[in-house]
């Protein structure tokens, strides 16, 4: 499985739930990201944790959307 496919799959299961959900997204055991979704408003924020220990919050309403934006982060890290 690729990783995109990987993300994905986590973004759907916390969608079908129907419930609030929160998801953390790591590489070598150092916490990158967390996502929230709400089911209320059928939305996802995605909290980038930064180097310096400040948090970049994003709202979206797409799970295409998230999906991106958290394989670019985890991929920029690979390289």
């Amino acid at each position: 499985m690729s990783l995109l496919e990987g993300i994905l799959t986590r973004l759907k299961t916390m969608q079908e739930s129907m419930e609030d959900a929160e998801r953390y997204f790591e590489q070598n055991g150092v916490r990158k990201c967390k996502v929230n979704y709400y089911a209320k408003t059928k939305s996802f924020e995605l909290k980038i944790f930064n180097e310096d220990g400040k948090t970049d919050a994003f709202q979206f309403d797409n799970i295409d959307m998230v999906a991106i934006e958290i394989f670019d982060l985890l991929q920029g890290e690979e390289s």
